[in-house]
């Protein structure tokens, strides 16, 4: 059995490799990366949505991956999201940032609105999220789902540039891909949750069973059914209100990216602590 300190890692250090900073978002990403490269990686698990990207951002290593593949050819729930975050943990990753679209339940948070979620709720009812199906258990701590400097770079980052964050809230994932019923969209609201989107789990539990930092940093392209009249959401919407911000969401990526630490002072190396894992970690 090989733990995250065995496997030749010290807690927090950073360990060379091909990049230590992990982007998983959308394809329109790819021209932030300089002196881009293709890094094609086998998993366990398969092969990621395609090929890595890895280039220099900031003067630091950054690996990025599309999170639904070239095309969008990957709804929701069948994004390879294991292979996905092991590729990127395989390059030397340790720290990872997904952008991503989402709706609001709420609305004080207009298309537009930038949010830096600290917790989330899963609703998804068919996608694989664990490494360690077999063996002894495997019970990471989850309390709090998102790396606690990865989201105050990332709200410092988005208030440096202009763009006033929501610097919490709580993102509820649903299986998707159809978008919510009214009837869904009110209840989710009336729990008290404020976000609501279709890919950040199981990708955060997932970096968390490979003590990797997990920051999501959402952009609202819509209000959800439940929260105002209308037809409804619509994937055109969607796609128009992220692609007209794309800019601006590439600006701050780039800030969080240059202010992150080089080695990590945070609870997220420390997730395996203590643990007899049944396989060994990249």
């Amino acid at each position: 059995m090989a733990d995250l300190v065995s496997a030749g890692e010290e807690p927090g250090a950073r360990k060379p490799g091909l990049a230590d900073i992990g982007v998983v978002g959308g394809t329109g990403l790819y021209e932030f990366l300089d002196d881009a490269e293709e890094i094609s990686v086998e998993t366990p698990y398969g092969a990621p949505s395609d090929p890595l990207v890895i280039g220099e951002v900031a003067g630091r290593r950054v690996a990025f991956v599309p999170r639904h593949g070239r095309g969008h050819r990957f709804p929701p729930h069948r994004i390879p999201y294991r292979a996905n975050l092991w590729a990127l943990r395989s390059v030397g990753v340790r720290q990872v940032l997904a952008p991503s679209a989402v709706g609001s339940l709420t609305p004080s948070y207009g298309p537009g609105t930038l949010a830096i979620p600290d917790q989330l709720v899963d609703r998804t009812t068919s996608r694989v999220q664990t490494y360690y199906d077999e063996g002894p258990p495997v019970h990471v701590q989850f309390a709090d789902p998102y790396c606690p400097v990865g989201r105050a770079s990332a709200v410092a980052a988005a208030k440096a540039s202009g763009w006033e964050p929501v610097p919490s809230g709580t993102l509820v994932i649903i299986e998707g891909p159809r978008f919510s019923t009214r009837a869904e969209s009110r209840w989710y609201a009336a729990q008290g949750w404020t976000l609501i989107g279709m890919t950040g789990h199981p990708e955060a539990v997932l970096a968390r069973e490979l003590a990797l930092c997990y920051t999501t940093i959402a952009l609202v392209t819509d209000t959800d059914a439940g929260v105002e009249e209308g037809e409804g959401v619509t994937q055109a919407e969607v796609f128009r209100v992220f692609a007209d911000n794309m800019k601006r969401l590439r600006d701050v990526l780039e800030s969080v990216i240059e202010t992150l630490p080089p080695d990590r002072d945070c609870p997220c190396p420390h997730a395996l602590d203590g643990l007899d894992l049944p396989l060994q970690l990249p």
